[in-house]
Protein backbone atom coordinates (compact mmCIF):
# COMPACT_ATOMS: atom_id res chain seq x y z
CA UNK A 1 0.00 0.00 0.00
CA UNK A 2 2.88 2.30 0.75
CA UNK A 3 3.93 1.84 -2.67
CA UNK A 4 1.07 2.54 -4.32
CA UNK A 5 0.72 5.47 -2.66
CA UNK A 6 4.09 7.09 -3.59
CA UNK A 7 3.53 6.35 -7.10
CA UNK A 8 0.49 7.97 -7.03
CA UNK A 9 1.56 10.42 -5.58
CA UNK A 10 4.96 10.72 -8.47
CA UNK A 11 2.30 10.64 -11.29
CA UNK A 12 0.87 14.01 -10.10
CA UNK A 13 3.94 15.67 -8.70
CA UNK A 14 4.29 18.14 -11.50
CA UNK A 15 0.73 19.05 -11.03
CA UNK A 16 0.10 19.22 -7.72
CA UNK A 17 3.58 21.16 -7.08
CA UNK A 18 2.79 23.95 -9.11
CA UNK A 19 -0.55 24.46 -7.90
CA UNK A 20 -1.90 25.92 -4.52
CA UNK A 21 -5.02 23.48 -4.95
CA UNK A 22 -8.18 23.40 -2.77
CA UNK A 23 -7.50 25.27 0.32
CA UNK A 24 -8.30 23.60 4.23
CA UNK A 25 -10.20 25.48 6.90
CA UNK A 26 -7.12 27.59 8.76
CA UNK A 27 -4.62 25.97 10.63
CA UNK A 28 -5.47 25.63 14.20
CA UNK A 29 -2.94 23.92 15.45
CA UNK A 30 -0.80 27.04 16.88
CA UNK A 31 -1.01 28.32 21.13
CA UNK A 32 -0.58 25.69 24.25
CA UNK A 33 -3.68 24.16 23.81
CA UNK A 34 -4.40 23.59 19.73
CA UNK A 35 -6.97 21.60 18.06
CA UNK A 36 -6.07 18.38 17.39
CA UNK A 37 -8.86 16.58 14.97
CA UNK A 38 -8.65 12.94 14.16
CA UNK A 39 -6.65 11.50 11.88
CA UNK A 40 -6.70 11.30 7.81
CA UNK A 41 -5.74 8.92 5.48
CA UNK A 42 -5.60 9.16 2.01
CA UNK A 43 -4.88 7.01 -1.29
CA UNK A 44 -2.74 10.09 -2.57
CA UNK A 45 -0.45 12.17 0.01
CA UNK A 46 -0.63 15.63 -0.20
CA UNK A 47 2.30 17.19 -2.16
CA UNK A 48 2.11 21.32 -2.36
CA UNK A 49 5.50 22.40 -2.54
CA UNK A 50 6.35 26.06 -3.35
CA UNK A 51 8.32 25.92 -6.10
CA UNK A 52 11.47 27.90 -5.78
CA UNK A 53 12.36 31.42 -7.84
CA UNK A 54 15.09 33.55 -8.05
CA UNK A 55 14.09 36.71 -5.99
CA UNK A 56 13.54 39.65 -7.96
CA UNK A 57 16.01 42.60 -7.94
CA UNK A 58 15.91 44.41 -4.71
CA UNK A 59 13.67 42.35 -3.24
CA UNK A 60 13.42 42.92 0.91
CA UNK A 61 11.67 40.59 3.29
CA UNK A 62 8.89 42.61 5.16
CA UNK A 63 9.33 43.55 9.18
CA UNK A 64 6.99 45.38 10.88
CA UNK A 65 6.78 48.91 11.49
CA UNK A 66 9.56 50.56 12.73
CA UNK A 67 11.60 47.97 11.68
CA UNK A 68 14.24 47.83 8.71
CA UNK A 69 15.89 44.77 7.20
CA UNK A 70 19.38 44.66 5.38
CA UNK A 71 20.80 42.08 3.32
CA UNK A 72 23.53 41.14 5.75
CA UNK A 73 25.52 38.88 2.97
CA UNK A 74 24.25 37.32 -0.22
CA UNK A 75 25.74 34.95 -2.65
CA UNK A 76 25.86 32.20 -0.84
CA UNK A 77 25.76 28.43 -1.13
CA UNK A 78 22.78 27.00 0.84
CA UNK A 79 22.79 28.93 4.65
CA UNK A 80 21.45 26.67 7.12
CA UNK A 81 22.71 27.94 10.47
CA UNK A 82 23.84 30.70 12.10
CA UNK A 83 26.30 31.38 15.00
CA UNK A 84 27.53 34.30 16.60
CA UNK A 85 30.71 34.37 18.16
CA UNK A 86 31.48 36.88 21.11
CA UNK A 87 33.63 39.20 19.17
CA UNK A 88 30.60 39.94 16.77
CA UNK A 89 31.82 37.85 13.68
CA UNK A 90 28.94 35.47 12.28
CA UNK A 91 29.63 31.55 11.23
CA UNK A 92 27.08 30.66 8.72
CA UNK A 93 27.17 27.15 7.93
CA UNK A 94 26.33 25.91 4.23
CA UNK A 95 25.04 22.64 4.24
CA UNK A 96 22.37 20.18 3.06
CA UNK A 97 22.26 16.36 2.93
CA UNK A 98 24.77 14.12 2.94
CA UNK A 99 25.12 11.83 -0.42
CA UNK A 100 24.69 8.86 1.13
CA UNK A 101 21.27 10.36 2.73
CA UNK A 102 18.10 8.87 3.00
CA UNK A 103 17.93 5.86 0.96
CA UNK A 104 19.14 7.63 -2.22
CA UNK A 105 18.59 5.04 -4.78
CA UNK A 106 15.85 3.35 -6.49
CA UNK A 107 11.86 4.62 -6.92
CA UNK A 108 11.51 6.10 -3.40
CA UNK A 109 14.96 7.98 -3.69
CA UNK A 110 13.94 9.48 -6.98
CA UNK A 111 10.62 10.71 -5.92
CA UNK A 112 12.00 12.11 -2.48
CA UNK A 113 15.18 14.08 -5.08
CA UNK A 114 11.96 15.55 -7.27
CA UNK A 115 10.68 16.73 -4.19
CA UNK A 116 13.58 18.40 -2.35
CA UNK A 117 15.00 20.19 -5.92
CA UNK A 118 11.66 21.79 -6.24
CA UNK A 119 11.38 23.06 -2.40
CA UNK A 120 14.99 24.20 -3.04
CA UNK A 121 16.72 21.32 -1.37
CA UNK A 122 18.54 18.28 -2.46
CA UNK A 123 21.66 20.04 -3.94
CA UNK A 124 25.12 18.80 -3.18
CA UNK A 125 25.76 19.92 0.23
CA UNK A 126 29.26 22.94 0.16
CA UNK A 127 29.98 21.64 3.42
CA UNK A 128 31.99 24.50 4.91
CA UNK A 129 31.45 27.50 6.96
CA UNK A 130 31.39 30.52 6.28
CA UNK A 131 32.32 33.62 8.20
CA UNK A 132 30.95 37.30 8.54
CA UNK A 133 32.42 40.51 9.43
CA UNK A 134 30.74 43.63 9.78
CA UNK A 135 33.06 45.86 10.73
CA UNK A 136 31.26 49.23 10.72
CA UNK A 137 28.66 48.44 12.14
CA UNK A 138 26.60 49.37 8.81
CA UNK A 139 24.54 46.47 8.76
CA UNK A 140 25.94 44.56 6.32
CA UNK A 141 28.63 42.21 5.96
CA UNK A 142 31.93 43.35 4.62
CA UNK A 143 34.11 40.19 4.93
CA UNK A 144 33.04 37.06 3.73
CA UNK A 145 35.13 34.42 3.65
CA UNK A 146 35.37 29.96 4.25
CA UNK A 147 36.19 30.05 8.15
CA UNK A 148 36.24 26.16 7.73
CA UNK A 149 36.20 23.50 4.56
CA UNK A 150 35.71 19.77 4.31
CA UNK A 151 33.34 19.41 7.05
CA UNK A 152 30.82 16.28 6.26
CA UNK A 153 26.74 18.36 6.57
CA UNK A 154 27.62 20.44 9.33
CA UNK A 155 25.11 22.44 11.09
CA UNK A 156 25.27 23.68 15.41
CA UNK A 157 28.24 25.63 15.81
CA UNK A 158 29.04 26.93 19.52
CA UNK A 159 31.78 28.29 21.73
CA UNK A 160 33.70 27.17 25.01
CA UNK A 161 36.44 29.03 25.90
CA UNK A 162 39.15 28.85 23.09
CA UNK A 163 37.39 25.43 21.80
CA UNK A 164 35.11 25.89 18.94
CA UNK A 165 32.51 22.84 18.55
CA UNK A 166 30.54 21.91 15.29
CA UNK A 167 28.42 19.40 14.64
CA UNK A 168 28.74 17.59 11.47
CA UNK A 169 25.48 14.76 10.32
CA UNK A 170 27.77 11.79 12.15
CA UNK A 171 30.53 13.50 14.87
CA UNK A 172 30.72 16.10 16.97
CA UNK A 173 34.07 18.01 16.07
CA UNK A 174 36.46 20.45 18.26
CA UNK A 175 38.59 23.15 16.88
CA UNK A 176 41.32 25.48 18.39
CA UNK A 177 39.84 29.00 17.90
CA UNK A 178 41.82 32.18 17.97
CA UNK A 179 40.15 35.16 18.60
CA UNK A 180 39.62 37.51 15.31
CA UNK A 181 40.67 34.18 13.03
CA UNK A 182 39.24 34.49 9.85
CA UNK A 183 39.87 30.72 9.19
CA UNK A 184 40.97 27.65 10.92
CA UNK A 185 43.08 25.63 8.75
CA UNK A 186 44.33 22.96 11.26
CA UNK A 187 42.56 19.69 11.54
CA UNK A 188 39.80 18.92 14.08
CA UNK A 189 39.13 16.21 16.75
CA UNK A 190 36.13 14.11 16.68
CA UNK A 191 35.08 13.84 20.81
CA UNK A 192 31.78 12.04 19.98
CA UNK A 193 30.65 9.90 17.11
CA UNK A 194 26.74 11.29 16.27
CA UNK A 195 24.01 8.71 15.11
CA UNK A 196 23.93 8.70 11.18
CA UNK A 197 24.70 5.82 8.52
CA UNK A 198 22.58 5.18 5.28
CA UNK A 199 19.46 5.99 5.77
CA UNK A 200 19.59 9.12 8.52
CA UNK A 201 16.50 10.39 7.31
CA UNK A 202 16.99 13.73 9.86
CA UNK A 203 20.57 14.42 8.91
CA UNK A 204 21.04 18.05 10.82
CA UNK A 205 22.54 18.11 14.32
CA UNK A 206 22.70 21.02 16.39
CA UNK A 207 24.28 21.81 19.28
CA UNK A 208 23.87 24.34 22.48
CA UNK A 209 26.62 25.04 25.38
CA UNK A 210 24.95 25.63 28.72
CA UNK A 211 26.12 28.71 31.03
CA UNK A 212 28.79 26.69 32.89
CA UNK A 213 30.29 25.57 29.18
CA UNK A 214 30.87 21.92 31.17
CA UNK A 215 27.90 20.32 28.90
CA UNK A 216 26.44 20.82 25.09
CA UNK A 217 23.17 19.48 24.00
CA UNK A 218 22.82 17.92 20.73
CA UNK A 219 20.03 17.59 19.07
CA UNK A 220 19.10 14.16 17.09
CA UNK A 221 16.28 13.67 14.37
CA UNK A 222 14.59 10.51 13.80
CA UNK A 223 15.21 8.10 11.04
CA UNK A 224 11.67 8.01 9.61
CA UNK A 225 8.16 9.69 9.21
CA UNK A 226 6.79 7.36 11.95
CA UNK A 227 8.56 4.43 12.22
CA UNK A 228 8.00 2.62 8.91
CA UNK A 229 11.46 1.86 8.86
CA UNK A 230 11.06 -0.32 11.69
CA UNK A 231 11.24 1.05 15.59
CA UNK A 232 15.10 -0.56 15.41
CA UNK A 233 16.51 2.05 13.11
CA UNK A 234 15.45 4.65 15.50
CA UNK A 235 18.01 3.38 18.06
CA UNK A 236 19.53 6.55 19.75
CA UNK A 237 17.76 8.87 17.73
CA UNK A 238 14.62 10.99 18.11
CA UNK A 239 16.12 12.71 20.56
CA UNK A 240 18.47 15.52 22.73
CA UNK A 241 21.65 14.34 23.79
CA UNK A 242 23.87 15.85 26.61
CA UNK A 243 27.41 15.42 26.01
CA UNK A 244 29.75 16.22 28.59
CA UNK A 245 32.63 18.00 27.81
CA UNK A 246 35.32 17.04 30.46
CA UNK A 247 34.56 12.85 29.99
CA UNK A 248 33.40 13.29 26.41
CA UNK A 249 30.18 10.94 27.59
CA UNK A 250 27.09 11.19 26.30
CA UNK A 251 23.41 10.54 27.96
CA UNK A 252 19.86 10.57 26.41
CA UNK A 253 18.40 13.96 27.57
CA UNK A 254 14.85 13.35 26.56
CA UNK A 255 13.54 11.10 23.63
CA UNK A 256 10.93 10.93 21.99
CA UNK A 257 11.35 14.13 19.86
CA UNK A 258 10.75 13.39 15.87
CA UNK A 259 12.94 15.77 14.94
CA UNK A 260 14.52 18.29 17.43
CA UNK A 261 16.70 21.57 15.76
CA UNK A 262 16.76 24.93 17.53
CA UNK A 263 17.73 24.93 21.10
CA UNK A 264 18.21 28.30 22.77
CA UNK A 265 18.14 29.41 26.55
CA UNK A 266 14.83 31.22 27.97
CA UNK A 267 16.04 34.00 29.66
CA UNK A 268 13.45 34.27 32.75
CA UNK A 269 13.10 30.79 33.85
CA UNK A 270 16.80 29.65 32.36
CA UNK A 271 14.81 26.51 30.99
CA UNK A 272 16.22 24.84 27.64
CA UNK A 273 13.85 24.81 25.27
CA UNK A 274 13.78 23.12 21.67
CA UNK A 275 11.94 23.36 18.35
CA UNK A 276 10.43 20.24 17.09
CA UNK A 277 9.08 19.02 13.46
CA UNK A 278 6.23 16.33 14.31
CA UNK A 279 4.89 13.67 11.28
CA UNK A 280 3.33 13.48 8.19
CA UNK A 281 0.71 11.89 6.68
CA UNK A 282 -2.20 12.52 8.75
CA UNK A 283 -3.73 15.19 7.21
CA UNK A 284 -3.71 19.16 6.84
CA UNK A 285 -4.01 19.45 10.37
CA UNK A 286 -1.83 17.07 12.19
CA UNK A 287 0.72 17.18 13.62
CA UNK A 288 1.34 20.51 14.79
CA UNK A 289 5.21 20.93 14.92
CA UNK A 290 5.83 22.86 18.27
CA UNK A 291 8.37 24.59 20.90
CA UNK A 292 8.72 23.17 24.95
CA UNK A 293 10.94 23.61 27.49
CA UNK A 294 12.67 20.38 27.65
CA UNK A 295 12.85 18.25 30.79
CA UNK A 296 15.59 16.06 31.70
CA UNK A 297 14.08 12.33 31.40
CA UNK A 298 11.42 13.06 29.53
CA UNK A 299 9.57 11.09 26.64
CA UNK A 300 7.48 13.10 24.04
CA UNK A 301 5.90 10.19 22.24
CA UNK A 302 7.92 9.75 18.94
CA UNK A 303 6.78 7.16 16.95
CA UNK A 304 3.99 5.95 19.21
CA UNK A 305 2.40 8.60 19.92
CA UNK A 306 2.07 12.34 18.85
CA UNK A 307 1.18 15.88 20.63
CA UNK A 308 1.26 13.85 24.39
CA UNK A 309 -0.76 10.58 24.46
CA UNK A 310 -2.30 10.86 20.98
CA UNK A 311 -1.83 7.25 19.82
CA UNK A 312 -0.05 6.55 16.29
CA UNK A 313 -1.94 3.31 14.69
CA UNK A 314 0.38 2.91 11.80
CA UNK A 315 3.15 2.05 13.88
CA UNK A 316 4.11 -1.29 14.82
CA UNK A 317 4.41 -3.05 17.32
CA UNK A 318 2.45 -0.81 19.43
CA UNK A 319 3.86 0.37 22.92
CA UNK A 320 1.28 1.16 25.63
CA UNK A 321 3.70 1.65 28.66
CA UNK A 322 5.51 4.02 26.87
CA UNK A 323 2.55 6.23 25.59
CA UNK A 324 0.91 6.43 29.42
CA UNK A 325 4.49 8.30 29.84
CA UNK A 326 4.42 10.87 27.04
CA UNK A 327 4.17 14.25 27.99
CA UNK A 328 2.47 17.12 25.73
CA UNK A 329 4.48 20.19 24.58
CA UNK A 330 4.16 23.35 25.69
CA UNK A 331 3.34 25.51 22.76
CA UNK A 332 1.85 24.54 18.90
CA UNK A 333 3.68 26.42 16.19
CA UNK A 334 1.21 25.79 13.15
CA UNK A 335 0.78 21.94 11.57
CA UNK A 336 3.33 21.37 8.64
CA UNK A 337 5.55 24.75 9.05
CA UNK A 338 8.40 22.97 9.34
CA UNK A 339 9.84 24.90 12.40
CA UNK A 340 13.56 25.14 12.49
CA UNK A 341 14.83 28.06 14.03
CA UNK A 342 14.92 28.90 17.75
CA UNK A 343 16.53 32.05 19.67
CA UNK A 344 15.15 33.87 23.10
CA UNK A 345 15.61 37.69 22.86
CA UNK A 346 18.02 38.61 25.85
CA UNK A 347 19.48 42.09 24.64
CA UNK A 348 17.81 45.64 24.83
CA UNK A 349 18.34 46.74 20.83
CA UNK A 350 14.31 45.56 20.15
CA UNK A 351 11.00 47.46 22.38
CA UNK A 352 10.19 46.01 25.46
CA UNK A 353 7.69 43.81 23.92
CA UNK A 354 10.34 41.57 22.40
CA UNK A 355 12.33 41.13 25.44
CA UNK A 356 12.19 37.07 26.61
CA UNK A 357 10.51 36.56 23.58
CA UNK A 358 10.98 33.64 20.98
CA UNK A 359 12.06 34.06 17.44
CA UNK A 360 10.93 30.89 15.44
CA UNK A 361 12.45 30.02 11.36
CA UNK A 362 9.97 28.58 9.55
CA UNK A 363 10.91 26.80 6.80
CA UNK A 364 7.65 26.28 5.18
CA UNK A 365 5.43 23.44 4.33
CA UNK A 366 5.74 21.30 1.24
CA UNK A 367 2.55 19.15 1.92
CA UNK A 368 -0.08 21.31 3.31
CA UNK A 369 -2.85 23.01 1.48
CA UNK A 370 -2.85 25.89 1.63
CA UNK A 371 0.89 26.28 2.60
CA UNK A 372 1.71 27.84 5.65
CA UNK A 373 4.93 28.54 7.03
CA UNK A 374 7.82 30.69 4.81
CA UNK A 375 8.31 32.94 7.70
CA UNK A 376 9.71 33.62 11.14
CA UNK A 377 7.24 34.39 13.96
CA UNK A 378 7.63 35.81 17.12
CA UNK A 379 6.14 34.36 20.50
CA UNK A 380 5.77 36.64 23.30
CA UNK A 381 6.52 35.34 26.71
CA UNK A 382 6.24 36.42 30.02
CA UNK A 383 7.18 35.18 33.47
CA UNK A 384 9.31 32.65 31.53
CA UNK A 385 6.45 31.01 29.76
CA UNK A 386 4.35 31.37 26.20
CA UNK A 387 2.10 34.41 26.91
CA UNK A 388 -0.45 35.10 23.36
CA UNK A 389 -0.66 34.32 20.02
CA UNK A 390 2.66 34.38 16.98
CA UNK A 391 3.27 37.29 15.62
CA UNK A 392 4.27 37.58 11.75
CA UNK A 393 8.19 39.42 11.87
CA UNK A 394 9.60 38.69 8.73
CA UNK A 395 7.43 37.87 6.02
CA UNK A 396 7.49 38.17 2.11
CA UNK A 397 8.95 35.20 0.74
CA UNK A 398 5.94 33.50 -1.16
CA UNK A 399 4.93 35.13 -4.30
CA UNK A 400 1.25 35.50 -5.09
CA UNK A 401 1.69 32.78 -7.55
CA UNK A 402 2.69 30.58 -4.48
CA UNK A 403 6.69 30.68 -5.61
CA UNK A 404 9.23 30.75 -3.10
CA UNK A 405 11.89 33.44 -3.08
CA UNK A 406 13.06 32.38 0.61
CA UNK A 407 12.80 30.16 2.98
CA UNK A 408 13.90 30.96 6.41
CA UNK A 409 15.84 28.45 8.69
CA UNK A 410 18.40 29.45 12.03
CA UNK A 411 17.98 32.27 13.81
CA UNK A 412 20.21 34.23 16.20
CA UNK A 413 20.85 37.77 17.65
CA UNK A 414 24.28 39.41 16.49
CA UNK A 415 26.60 41.39 18.64
CA UNK A 416 24.24 44.42 18.36
CA UNK A 417 21.47 42.60 19.93
CA UNK A 418 19.64 42.75 15.35
CA UNK A 419 17.42 39.73 14.14
CA UNK A 420 19.80 37.32 11.74
CA UNK A 421 18.05 34.97 9.95
CA UNK A 422 19.65 32.15 7.49
CA UNK A 423 17.68 32.05 4.02
CA UNK A 424 18.71 28.66 2.23
CA UNK A 425 16.65 29.53 -0.79
CA UNK A 426 17.66 32.98 -1.15
CA UNK A 427 21.30 32.18 -0.19
CA UNK A 428 21.17 35.10 1.85
CA UNK A 429 21.59 36.00 5.62
CA UNK A 430 18.94 38.75 6.16
CA UNK A 431 19.51 41.46 9.31
CA UNK A 432 16.31 43.06 10.99
CA UNK A 433 16.78 45.98 13.21
CA UNK A 434 14.76 48.96 14.96
CA UNK A 435 14.56 51.82 12.69
CA UNK A 436 17.72 54.49 13.77
CA UNK A 437 19.95 51.68 14.60
CA UNK A 438 21.27 50.52 11.17
CA UNK A 439 23.50 52.80 9.33
CA UNK A 440 23.50 50.86 6.07
CA UNK A 441 22.47 52.36 2.94
CA UNK A 442 20.80 49.12 1.91
CA UNK A 443 17.67 49.16 3.93
CA UNK A 444 14.49 47.45 2.86
CA UNK A 445 10.87 48.38 3.58
CA UNK A 446 9.72 48.68 7.00
CA UNK A 447 6.44 46.44 6.45
CA UNK A 448 2.76 47.13 6.28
Amino acid sequence: MRLLKHLAALSVLPLAACAIGPSSSSDTGFGASPAIPAAESTLIPTVNIAPVQARPAGFMPTAPNGFLVTEFAGGLAHPRWLYTLPNGDVLVAESDAPKEHDEGSGIFGWIRRQVMKRAGAGVPSPDRIVLLRDANGSGVAQMQTVFLRDLHSPFGMTLIGNQLYVADTDALLRFDYVTGATQITLPGTKVADLPAGPINHHWTKNILADHSGKHLYVTVGSNSNAGENGVDTEQDRARILEFDVDTGRLRPYATGLRNANGLSWQPESGALWTTVNERDDLGNNLVPDYMTAVKDGAFYGFPYSYYGQHIDTRVKPQRPDLVATAIAPDYALGNHTASLGLVFYDQTLFPPHYRGGAFVGQHGSWNRKPRTGYKVVFVPFADGKPAGAPEDFLSGFLTPDGHAVGRPVGVTLDAHGALLVADDVGNAVWRVAPLGAVKSAQVGPTGK
